[in-house]
């Protein structure tokens, strides 16, 4: 008998709470061990980290790549491998290798039967796969099931098919049937932070409403707390609410704090959407049982009829060079619009090709748009992008772009020795491949089974089966 059917079979929810640590917010960039070790001396049921998104942009999720340092990554995974199998609990991580895209699940799996090889352990592994096949989400385009979150623009059916890699956002009942293959540790591709530690209080019979409340605060570990951080959190969950406590002795989790999370990457603080339905927390709880600890509870749960499916999908643009420079000349920074449309027609005459320069220039709005009173009157900097084809192309582009800029004339300028300052030389540094998004959408009437497909894994030895 493995961690998830020990569990499962060995406890109820009225034998006492369900002990939760979550162990990472973001497994790969470093989990403080004080507070982990902390966490695990209170005997967690099981273990939960979550170990990315899309947030750090198009580029993992297109490429495949990892956004971690693999060091990094290889040392997390030991840590908390190591904390699960000695204590026979499960481990559950979500979102492997960042956008948890097919070739981040394989690395990642691949990183974890080198570390058992290494330290000599043997455990049984669930995989859930959460790539989605290109023509079903153009199917769902076409028969009006695809919709945008936010101002996304409309995909055509060659765009959703030049998409590198597409993933959905596994939930709970994907979870739940990884857990089906009675595994030690269950890694997720792309999944939703949630499911991660909300299915399996789930399946012991907790509330969804309460085991959903809690997975969205802990997901993110201390960050609830004051200060925030990236420390373990232990939360305990019984038939009523649940108990926040920074493994950190040091940052508190106060009412406060906690009820400021509901803000986090939400629009509305009251509603949460999640695959399986919304979860409403305008009547949650808040109550400080010390100055280190916070009580939740009131969240409720209503499932939809049909569970709906988050689906993000990236394309490579081409090859990127980035320019970077300093203007310090407040009559140039007036003009600058106008001068980079002018150098850009003047550049385009000498560069023939299928290039694209995207500037930012920062202290006059690149970073959100800003009221023309607000923004820099003495210096910004300036990121030119040039994407390209190839990155011959992008390089020579931007090369021309810097000698065509740096002795531009405008009216009112002063010198012509030079209107930029580079930091570096050569001023055109390779940036690797840019992508951009395609997808960011909700797709209705979703095969999820189809979609997700878990299999089991014998790492060490033991037997494995597909599901």
């Amino acid at each position: 008998m493995n961690a998830a059917r020990r569990l499962l079979q060995g406890h109820r929810p009225g034998d006492g709470p369900l002990r939760v640590l979550s162990a990472s917010g973001q497994l790969g960039y470093g989990i403080p061990e004080a507070a982990f070790a902390r966490g695990m001396a209170r005997k967690p049921h099981f273990i939960g980290a979550d170990m990315g998104s899309i947030d750090p942009g198009p580029y993992y999720l297109g490429s495949g790549e990892m956004a971690a340092p693999e060091a990094m990554v290889r040392r997390d995974l030991t840590l908390v491998l190591r904390a699960a199998l000695d204590a026979g609990i499960p481990l559950v991580i979500g979102s492997a290798g960042t956008a948890g895209a097919r070739p981040q699940l394989e690395s990642v799996t691949a990183l974890l039967h080198e570390i058992a090889r290494e330290q000599g352990w043997s455990f049984r592994l669930a995989t859930i796969a959460s790539d989605v096949p290109a023509d079903l989400v153009v199917q769902a385009r076409q028969q009006g099931r695809l919709a945008a979150i936010g101002p996304m623009p409309e995909p055509s059916d060659d765009d959703i098919r030049a998409c590198s890699h597409i993933v959905g956002q596994c939930g709970t009942e994907t979870f739940a049937r990884a857990f089906e293959t009675d595994p030690d540790v269950i890694l997720a591709g792309r999944a939703c932070d949630t499911a991660i530690f909300a299915a399996l209080p789930e399946l012991l019979g907790y509330p969804a409403g309460l085991a959903l409340h809690m997975a969205k605060i802990i997901e993110c570990t201390s960050l609830c707390c004051r200060p925030g951080g990236r420390d373990a959190m232990l939360a305990e969950l019984d038939l009523k609410g649940f108990t926040l406590e920074s493994m950190n002795p040091d940052s508190h989790a106060t009412p406060a704090s906690v009820a400021a999370h509901a803000l986090y990457e939400q629009a509305d603080p009251f509603l949460v959407d999640e695959p399986g339905g919304t979860l409403y927390l305008a009547d949650a709880r808040y109550e400080a049982l010390d100055n280190h600890r916070t009580r939740v509870s009131g969240a409720r749960f209503e499932p939809r009829a049909q569970p709906t499916l988050k689906i993000e999908g990236a394309r490579r643009l081409g090859a990127r060079a980035v320019l970077i420079a300093g203007i310090a000349d407040p009559t140039l920074l007036q003009v600058l619009d106008s001068v980079l449309e002018a150098v850009t027609a003047k550049v385009r005459a000498l560069v023939p090709g299928d290039w694209q320069p995207v500037p930012h220039v920062y202290g006059c709005g690149a970073v959100r748009p800003l009221p023309a009173a607000q923004r820099a009157t003495h210096e910004a900097g300036l990121v030119l992008e040039f994407i390209a084809p190839d990155a011959l192309l992008a390089r020579t582009a931007a090369a021309v772009y810097k000698q065509n800029l740096l002795h531009h004339g405008y009216p009112g300028r002063v010198s012509t020795a030079g209107n930029l300052a580079f930091p570096f030389t050569p001023g055109e540094l390779d940036a690797n491949e840019a992508y951009g998004f395609v997808l960011y959408h909700v797709m209705a009437g979703a095969p999820l089974t189809d979609i997700f497909r878990v299999e089991a894994h014998a790492v060490g030895g033991r037997a494995a089966e597909g599901n």
